[in-house]
């Protein structure tokens, strides 16, 4: 038992310095969050005030359309910062980072949870700016207190699965274009989803696939509890979606991950 106390302290403490470290590199270079959040806001301004009064949502949207469409920008919000991920991972893989800290008395593990903790509150901040630019659009919602938490919950676990998916690119990849490249198709995703249309317009087997991927299940979640109204079976299904991915994302990194350190 005290085995696994240490054991258990260890991973916590060294996970906690490894991300400090990972931090500090944010800090020192900004520019990746403020890049992260550049895309989804040009996106958003396109949409709005481009396409957007020539998009019809029909009855799905009963507020305006920025209201219908933050969830989709959101996602790939996500989906453009985790790229960084891989891009980081590859690089300390490359230049013998790895192989330094093996040498060290240090839990294996948090080297790779640092790169994901790291994720989640770079993504954190970019989500932050792009709602807060979606607030001076006139985004509007009537969520709780509660629903926000949802959402924070949700955008979160999309996020965590997502970044074990980076892991999985930044220890494969063989050059670092490589290793950030894998994200396109997950920025693409939301646009074959309910993000930006309703799925109903969409001709049959683009309909059948934009209903049954995760992003439709998770982005009608997000916007059903910024509206204030009931998620049905959605939050359910992308819960599944998103767990399952997770855990398959999860056990493929760390089957890489021995095999790259042993």
């Amino acid at each position: 038992m005290n085995t696994q106390a240490t054991s258990g302290a260890r991973f916590f403490g060294d996970t906690a310095v490894l991300t400090g470290r990972s931090l500090r590199h944010i800090l020192r270079s900004p520019d990746t969050i403020i890049t992260t959040a550049v895309t989804p806001i040009a996106l958003m301004l396109l949409f709005v005030y481009v396409f957007g009064g020539a998009i019809d949502t029909g009855t799905l949207a009963k507020g305006s359309y920025i209201d219908y469409m933050l969830p989709g920008i959101l996602l790939i919000t996500i989906a453009s910062g985790i790229a960084y991920t891989a891009y980081r991972l590859f690089l300390d893989m490359q230049s013998g980072v790895f192989e330094r800290f093996q040498s060290l008395p240090i839990s294996r593990s948090g080297v790779l949870w640092a790169h994901v903790l790291t994720s989640m509150v770079s993504v954190a901040v970019s989500l932050a700016i792009v709602i807060g630019v979606a607030l001076l659009m006139g985004f509007r919602t009537g969520a709780s207190f509660a629903a926000w938490l949802g959402v924070a919950g949700l955008l979160m676990l999309f996020t965590l699965a997502l970044t074990w998916l980076a892991v999985i690119a930044g220890l494969s990849a063989k050059t670092v274009d490589g290793a950030s490249a894998f994200s396109y198709p997950l920025i693409f995703l939301p646009f074959v989803s309910s993000a930006f249309v309703p799925t109903e317009s969409m001709p049959g087997p683009v309909r059948w696939f934009a209903e049954n991927q995760p992003v439709t299940s998770i982005v009608d979640s997000t916007r059903a509890l910024f509206a204030g109204e009931p998620v049905g079976s959605d939050i359910w299904v992308a819960m599944a979606w998103l767990v399952g991915i997770l855990i398959v994302a999860y056990a493929i990194s760390m089957s890489i991950y021995r095999r790259k350190i042993s």
